[in-house]
């Protein structure tokens, strides 16, 4: 029988790129549990039906376009998806949090987050203790937000802005988006005002696409590595609870 990972998706466009890939040549049988489709987009304060999360052997929670300090706003799913990624961190399944993810589980650990001075849209090298678990990249970035180190947690990467990459026994939490290729960025910048979004920053869409092809096979490869130290170091790590 498959190992099972279920992907957390926030809105219709997270797909996994290659960490998708990466966890299917592991051995996983992915799942995914999207939470707020495209009809539900301009009214993203939904109530979903939630999967049994402790029934799954690793989970992803990947981005969203909404701050992970937003209760009002998405509320309805928001405060209940912190209550079951603690259940999940303390049963001792593994965790995977990307951007939104990262500060979604920085919250849930005891850190906070927050808007940050500025935003970060494109790809970014970072400065990393561990360059084996956390490479310095480039990786690509797409966020305002960004979250404190949760207490005990150890912080992995960071740049002049804010901590990029921390673990707390089996959560892995990064601030980028090591899912990132041409064909997820498509995805992103198709979906409504995305253009407009990455132009709001001063970035030219066509470079940005240019870039991210030109260095594609080489990001892939550090999503895949990501993936694998993440399993082979953060998943089997004594578990340590919230």
């Amino acid at each position: 029988m498959s190992a099972r990972v279920l992907f957390i998706e926030h809105d219709y466009v997270s797909e996994g790129g290659p960490i998708w890939a990466q966890f299917e040549k592991r051995g996983y049988e992915i799942s995914r549990f999207i939470i707020v489709g495209k009809e539900d987009i301009s009214e993203p304060n939904v109530s979903p039906i939630w999967p049994d999360l402790l029934t799954f052997d690793v989970i992803v929670v990947m981005g969203a376009p909404y701050g992970a300090y937003e209760d009002e706003r998405i509320g309805n799913w928001l405060i209940p998806e912190l209550q079951k990624m603690k259940e999940v961190h303390n049963a001792g399944i593994p965790i995977l949090g990307i951007c939104f993810g990262a500060q979604l589980m920085a919250r849930v650990l005891g850190g906070s987050v927050a808007r940050a001075p500025r935003g970060e849209l494109g790809w970014y090298e970072i400065e990393s203790d561990d360059r084996e678990l956390i490479p310095t990249g480039p990786w690509f970035q797409y966020h305002w937000d960004r979250f404190t180190v949760p207490p005990g947690a150890t912080e992995v990467a960071r740049n002049d802005l804010c901590s990029q990459a921390f673990f707390f026994g089996r959560t892995l939490g990064v601030q980028f988006h090591p899912e990132i290729d041409l064909h997820v960025l498509d995805l992103w910048l198709e979906m409504e005002g995305g253009c407009a979004e990455v132009e709001s920053e001063g970035v030219d869409v066509k470079a940005l696409r240019e870039q991210t092809k030109g260095i594609e096979n080489e990001t892939n490869q550090r999503g895949y590595d990501l993936v694998d130290q993440f399993l082979d170091r953060i998943a089997t790590a004594p578990i340590k609870s919230a």
